[in-house]
């Protein structure tokens, strides 16, 4: 039936009355089938980290790739997946795509690995071995952070940062440097008041295991004894018995260099 004025209304446009015009004037507001209000959808829209699917941070298919038996790692380090398959391509989406809602999933993998091992006892620090300051500013956020923060809560354990990079080599990535180069990792000094204190020290991925050995070393100087942790481990150098240690935040291939 047509409007009492003999105009014809659009398709999809709600009619409001005007209160500044006693009613007589009519108003446009875009509804659920308007453009705008399509694209807007289309950019905000959740997809999972895993298979870039829409719909959740992390699909029901994606949480159950990531189950399984934990893989080796470097001596001292817990690692909850291999860095592969979807396991690889969640925590690629959560370094280089701003994926940070899957970071609750992957703090439960660590938690569920140290549950595991009887090493959530006790602990009084959760902590990480923070990735260098280009690296930071470049991502806008340390995703060994995100992970730890959420492990933190999750344990019902104070998340703290108490590790700090010295004499920093740049932040250059892992890949492509030579084995000796990456076992030599970055230099942490710990901040003093830790004699005595379990501290975990979580990271995303464990490579070689020179970054987490690292910051176990940083942390022993001042008395203090480390936990390791790590999402995943590289399965080609997994299980080594290089001295102790972790990936990097710095050592995963990135998207754009892997497809090449």
């Amino acid at each position: 039936m047509p409007p009492p004025d003999g105009s014809s209304l659009q398709r999809g446009t709600v009619v409001r009355r005007s209160l500044t015009s006693g009613g007589a004037g009519r108003e446009r507001t875009p509804t659920l089938s308007h453009p705008l209000v399509t694209l807007v959808g289309m950019i905000f829209q959740t997809r999972c980290a895993g298979c870039d699917r829409p719909g959740a941070p992390l699909c029901r298919t994606c949480r159950f790739a990531l189950l399984g038996p934990p893989p080796s790692a470097p001596d001292g380090v817990l690692a909850a997946v291999p860095f592969r398959g979807r396991a690889r391509d969640v925590v690629v989406g959560l370094k280089y795509r701003n994926r940070r809602a899957v970071a609750r999933h992957l703090g439960g993998l660590v938690v569920n690995r140290l549950v595991s091992e009887g090493e959530h006892r006790r602990l009084d620090i959760v902590t990480w071995a923070p990735t260098a300051p280009r690296r930071r500013r470049e991502r806008g956020f340390d995703q060994a952070e995100v992970i730890a923060r959420t492990v933190a809560r999750q344990l019902g354990v104070p998340c703290r940062r108490v590790l700090e990079r010295s004499g920093d080599r740049s932040g250059s990535a892992q890949t492509g440097r030579a084995r000796a180069e990456r076992l030599r990792g970055p230099h942490f000094v710990a901040r003093s008041g830790l004699a005595g204190r379990r501290v975990l020290v979580v990271d995303d991925v464990v490579t070689t295991g020179s970054t987490l050995g690292a910051a176990a070393r940083a942390l022993r100087e001042q008395a203090a004894e480390p936990i390791l942790a790590a999402v995943a481990a590289t399965p080609s150098v997994a299980g080594s018995s290089s001295h102790a240690e972790r990936s990097t935040s710095d050592g995963v291939v990135s998207p754009i260099a892997a497809a090449a």
